[in-house]
């Protein structure tokens, strides 16, 4: 067997913080060796050391950092992976342009990715957006997205993705957005011609999809040359 990925969950308290320390626990390819969060209570629940932010130069050596925190905690947990010479993995949205742009100068020395969907199938459907626009010069390409009524912004930033997708393939997306209830997230890429349609849908049936595509990332980003990777990169590269 070999030996399992060690990582730093930084944004530990926070929902996807808390879906990645209860998953990695019934994993053998991880190990977590670090939970970080704004407070710490309890120092160490079921075997994992918790350290304060203002703490995170203390923690124990890691292959890999999965970041789910606040643009304010994102500049600290990169630098420690860049002087550590660790991987990153992130999903912190709202990040600066500054920020951005730290991201591609980390490349340079460390392995990176920040990615705004963890979702594994929504990677592949990324994919086959690309793949199908290309296949389908001139035909119409129509992208819709569901989620849940609290949602505020609209197109998602996964419909977004998607659409920048169709674009690298030639089509020239439009975009319809639905609120309503409790849906976790569903997308729907439509390829229409007269007299025949593609239809490409991803449906999200619960939130832990996110948390297990973000371990995933960190196991096969662990060790990889300095660069910015994506999931699909990780998934079809």
């Amino acid at each position: 067997m070999s030996t399992p990925v060690r990582l730093l969950v930084h944004g530990a308290s926070g929902r996807m913080g808390r879906a990645l320390l209860r998953l990695a626990a019934g994993r053998e390819d991880v190990a977590v060796v670090a939970a970080v969060q704004r407070t710490v209570g309890q120092r160490v629940v079921d075997g994992i050391p918790h350290f304060t932010a203002s703490e995170l130069a203390g923690t124990p050596a890691f292959d890999a950092a999965i970041d789910f925190s606040l643009p304010e905690g994102f500049d600290p947990v990169l630098a420690l992976c860049r002087g550590r010479g660790a991987a990153l993995v992130s999903g912190t949205t709202g990040l600066f342009d500054v920020q951005r742009a730290a991201l591609d100068s980390a490349a340079a020395s460390i392995p990176v990715l920040w990615q705004a969907n963890f979702s594994v199938g929504v990677a592949v459907l990324d994919e086959l957006v690309e793949r199908a626009a290309s296949a389908l010069p001139g035909w119409d390409c129509d992208i819709v997205e569901s989620h849940h009524v609290h949602k505020r912004d609209a197109p998602s930033g996964t419909a977004l993705a998607l659409g920048e997708s169709a674009q690298r393939g030639g089509a020239q997306p439009r975009y319809a957005s639905l609120r309503a209830g409790d849906i976790v997230g569903e997308h729907l890429v439509q390829f229409a011609t007269v007299g025949e349609r593609i239809e490409l849908v991803h449906r999200a049936g619960n939130r832990d999809i996110f948390a297990q595509g973000a371990l995933l990332a960190a196991t096969r980003l662990a060790g990889r040359p300095p660069g910015r990777y994506g999931l699909r990169q990780l998934l079809f590269g």
